[in-house]
């Protein structure tokens, strides 16, 4: 069931995911290699029933897990059948092990889809250092039952310390065709993307011309699941993959196509949708703050100040404190090295106002009330330009400490 969604032409699917899309399936088991609880899951597998064109974004620190190079590499061919997920074990720094675990992982799931090994991706999250234990996944996979209600499970079973599940579906029309759209991702924690973000998987039965598939992700990517920070460290592990399969028939989506406006309209809003949800479940967190820049001179400089005012602990302890100190968000702001004319430059706490090139008296009780709210925005107009940008984040909180300080113990 579907209800009209804030955009014109896309409709939000009630309860959608990864798997709403026609061909696709998932499913996920209990492995052991979390720790054991009620109803955990630890190892899933999303797979299409036919070939899907493939994008993907992975992260950019050089310390990287080998389920990203090995995904990395699969993912050249352009095509992919299935990704499939381990929670609790990130498989970084293991040395020759590590590869040759990442290598069977594909293997397995391979063979499970019927698919080549090289068109299977493969995710790890959870403690680095540590090596996977494989008798466990081995015996998890052919148990791992795959069908279009999967994708609940498989949302369940690639959550570390996140508190619920984050998936979502679209649908939208596109030159007489409707389409859908699903999403799955996970991490609250460790999160600061550079060219990628935690886990995001998207799914599509539209069909895509793959250059311009990767083109348009790497741009919807950028704007979204790239503008959030939740403690400023970019993990080693981080992807976010597209999968289309053209399951709902049509003609081939393009770059100069007439589908292609609604198409990208779709993966922004799924993309930025993702990002939100992620950024209002980091850990220990109780508020998501919102930051727009304005009037920048370039959007790599908004892009670079919206994000520096999002990962700030300064500004992310004034929010969990309900202090309306906006000198923070200056401050991050020249930090950023985005260039501001102070004589001109603006500042708003919600919709107060607080700095117009120069202090001005303000509500304060107004402008904290606004800080206690589950949703924050705060807003800077650099007064330089016309670029802009919007970044996601959320407060950073006492139960945030005590999640990383025992993490592994």
């Amino acid at each position: 069931m579907a209800k009209p969604a804030a955009k014109g032409g896309i409709t939000v699917v009630r309860g959608g995911n990864a798997t709403s899309p026609l061909g696709f399936v998932a499913g996920a088991v209990y492995a052991g290699i979390k720790a054991p609880g009620k109803d955990k899951l630890d190892l899933g597998i999303l797979a299409s029933d036919g070939p899907a064109s493939v994008a993907a974004m992975f992260t950019r620190n050089v310390v990287r897990g080998d389920a990203v190079v090995m995904s990395q590499l699969h993912g050249r061919g352009g095509i992919a059948r299935a990704i499939i997920v381990n929670a609790g074990v990130s498989n970084v720094a293991n040395g020759p092990r590590g590869w040759a675990d990442a290598q069977e992982m594909c293997e397995l799931a391979a063979a499970k889809v019927r698919a080549r090994t090289n068109e299977i991706l493969v995710g790890s999250t959870g403690v680095i250092g540590k090596p996977l234990p494989m008798e466990k996944i081995r015996a998890g996979v052919p148990r791992i039952v795959l069908t279009q209600a999967g994708g609940y499970d498989f949302a369940r079973a690639i959550m570390t310390t996140d508190t619920r599940p984050k998936t979502m579906a679209v649908r939208f029309d596109a030159g007489g065709h409707r389409y859908t759209m699903g999403a799955v991702a996970k991490g609250v924690g460790m999160i600061h993307p550079d060219m990628a973000t935690m886990f995001c998987f998207v799914t599509t039965d539209a069909e895509v011309h793959g250059p311009y598939l990767r083109r348009a992700f790497r741009a919807a990517v950028n704007d979204s699941l790239n503008m959030i920070s939740v403690d400023g460290d970019t993990s080693t592990s981080d992807m976010a993959v597209l999968l289309a399969n053209g399951a709902a028939g049509g003609p081939q989506i393009g770059e100069n196509t007439p589908e292609a406006t609604a198409f990208e309209a779709a993966l922004r809003h799924v993309c930025t949708a993702m990002a939100k949800m992620l950024a209002r479940d980091g850990e220990g967190a109780e508020k998501l703050i919102e930051v727009r820049i304005e009037g920048a001179m370039s959007h790599a400089e908004a892009r670079a100040a919206a994000r520096t005012v999002t990962a700030s602990p300064l500004v992310k302890t004034a929010v969990h404190g309900n202090d309306p100190n906006w000198g923070r968000l200056l401050m991050a702001v020249g930090r950023s090295h985005a260039r501001i004319d102070l004589r001109r430059a603006r500042v708003w706490l919600g919709t107060t106002m607080v700095y117009s090139g120069e202090p001005l008296a303000f509500d304060e009780r107004a402008a904290s009330a606004h800080l206690r709210k589950s949703d924050v925005l705060l807003r800077v107009d650099l007064a330089v330009g016309r670029a802009s940008a919007t970044a996601w984040g959320c407060d950073l909180t006492p139960e945030y400490v005590h999640i990383n300080s025992d993490y592994t113990t």
